[in-house]
């Protein structure tokens, strides 16, 4: 029996699609979902329809990981060294903090040497280490408890 009979046969509507048909009913009597077709198709728009809706508004940008905020303020749960992407070496210095937001990140400190300990208050920015895998904000130096950084002698 073809699905089309099945349809007739169990009184549904022609316009039953394969999905439903073959989620609901077809796997209990052995047919092959690929024998019902979908009678129903989407027609194009009109020109009409499109000059009454207008243009289409393109999708909202993505928010970074500040939830659209230049900055956010933060604290240092614990600073961790982490291990570059191939094929650089140098470990890099991060901290794990928990944002005003309620958000926990990770985040680079950039520059030689940091001043960082848990509980410290950090001020976070937007970007990202590009060979440190899921690290997207960065810790402003020389802002709340974090030192600048020192000059060389």
């Amino acid at each position: 029996m073809s699905g089309a009979g099945f349809l007739r046969m169990a009184g549904l509507p022609w316009r039953w699609c394969a999905s439903v048909v073959s989620r609901a009913i077809m796997p209990r009597i052995g047919l092959v979902p690929e024998m019902v077709t979908c009678q129903e198709t989407r027609a194009m728009a009109t020109l009409n329809q499109m000059h009454r809706k207008g243009k289409p508004k393109p999708p909202p940008r993505k928010l970074g990981p500040t939830s659209g905020c230049p900055q956010l303020k933060g604290v240092v749960l614990k600073t961790m060294i982490r291990k570059p992407k191939k094929p650089n070496s140098a470990n890099r210095k991060c901290a794990r903090v928990r944002l005003s937001n309620g958000k926990e990140v990770v985040c680079f400190i950039p520059g030689e040497g940091h001043n960082l300990q848990e509980h410290n208050i950090v001020l976070v920015e937007g970007g990202r280490t590009q060979d440190l895998p899921g690290v997207k904000l960065k810790i402003v130096r020389g802002k709340y408890d974090c030192a600048h950084v020192q000059k060389k002698k």
